[in-house]
């Protein structure tokens, strides 16, 4: 007798299953490693603040002054003193790290369980929750490879201002919370939107712009459900994240003592606080005399001398950038007559992005603030290929220049 051949066509199926999801994740793959491979270059062409080429893959050359708050965080938790009570010539002001926020540095400190050390922990994190980027980002394109979505992706990996998605930042994480978030509200999960808000909101302040857009979402999500069901989602989620915010808080008060004391040293020792005229600090962010004060030393490589002054068209590009999201948001309600809920929330947050550091005053910092406008990049699929091109060709070249910037020590 001849053999069943019935059991080959049941196990048919799922062949073509794992291919597709396998397939799934090759362009947020690819993404990630031509990321990683410009980033590389950028650091082969530079050199160190005393001369010395960069090695990308070390830890060190990926932490700058702020990432050292972080990893204290992550190592020691949050403490906050006068300055002159350990360092009798500093200034009066106050020193400590409850400047920064919780998210990124308790992520790595869970990290640095399985044994590996602080730092390397740190970088893990950062290229993992990139790589999470790219794969969230790929399924809000709609994980099918086109021009305008390979395109799109090209620009996620040289993002203007994206040489923080490789640093010891919370960036990539704050990044990949808000289009997590933003996925959850496109789904109708209100508890997705609210835990990717939550994260969002405790790795930077500007995170918190989530809430506002969680808020909004009542306008512009939820559609399956009644009104007071929409309003009830909608204030729920930005609930829960707005509690990332307060967990920060709870963290800064059980180490100092004090309610305020994120408020307190923002305010004694950074000249920050309360509300600016954003436009005038969007004139002292362009003339930031980057070159005057972190001029490296020894022998400058090209890419580096051209490099120095590399804030100055990155302002012009992210105002570009957010200019052609909000096109593109315009041109779709023309055409189609509508946004889905998933363009609602990445045009709330690209705007809100790039508004909140001139608002604080952040003239030192918000380069790397604005690289978590790449959300925007759900919108920018809808741009001509053109477009598309020229935008990809203006972050590439700027993507190096302000690499340069970052390798040299000029960047904090």
């Amino acid at each position: 007798m001849n053999a069943d051949p019935a059991p080959a066509p049941a196990a048919a199926p799922d062949r073509p299953a794992r291919r597709d999801r396998r397939h799934a994740l090759l362009p947020p793959l690819a993404a990630w490693l031509l990321s990683n491979l410009v980033t590389w270059l950028v650091a082969q062409a530079s050199v160190a603040a005393d001369g010395s080429r960069i090695s990308y893959w070390s830890t060190g050359s990926r932490r700058r002054w702020d990432s050292e708050h972080y990893l204290s965080i992550a190592r020691t938790g949050y403490e906050m003193f006068w300055c002159r009570e350990r360092h009798p010539d500093f200034p009066d002001v106050m020193c400590g790290n409850v400047a920064w926020f919780p998210g990124y540095p308790m992520a790595v400190r869970a990290l640095t369980a399985t044994g590996l050390p602080y730092e390397i922990s740190a970088v893990v994190v950062t290229e993992a929750a990139l790589f999470g980027v790219f794969a969230v980002l790929w399924r809000l394109l709609g994980a099918r490879l086109t021009r305008s979505t390979g395109l799109t992706l090209a620009i996620g990996a040289v993002f203007p201002g994206g040489i923080y998605l490789h640093a010891v930042f919370p960036i990539a994480l704050g990044t990949l919370a808000l289009l997590v978030s933003i996925a959850g509200v496109k789904r109708g999960s209100w508890a997705m939107a609210a835990a990717g808000g939550f994260v969002a909101a405790s790795c930077h302040v500007v995170g918190a712009a989530v809430v506002g857009m969680l808020l909004l979402s009542a306008l512009f999500a939820w559609h399956g459900d009644r009104r007071p069901v929409r309003f009830a989602k909608a204030g729920l989620s930005a609930a829960v994240a707005a509690c990332g915010v307060l967990w920060a808080k709870w963290l800064m008060w059980q180490a100092t003592g004090r309610w305020d004391a994120y408020e307190t040293i923002q305010a004694v020792s950074y000249g920050q606080g309360g509300l600016r005229q954003p436009f005038a600090e969007m004139g002292k962010a362009y003339a930031f005399p980057f070159r005057n004060w972190y001029l490296p030393e020894g022998k400058l490589t090209w890419l580096v001398e051209q490099g120095l002054a590399a804030h100055r068209p990155q302002f012009w590009l992210n105002a570009a950038f957010v200019l052609l999201v909000v096109t593109a948001a315009a041109v779709r309600l023309v055409r189609d007559r509508r946004l889905d809920a998933a363009e609602w929330a990445a045009l709330t947050l690209t705007v809100a992005i790039y508004m909140l550091p001139f608002f604080a005053g952040a003239e030192m910092s918000w380069y790397r603030n604005h690289a978590q406008m790449l959300v925007g990049l759900v919108l920018v699929k809808n741009l001509p290929r053109w477009v598309q091109a020229l935008l990809l060709l203006g972050c590439l070249v700027q993507y190096a220049l302000l690499g340069a910037m970052f390798f040299t020590g000029a960047l904090v």
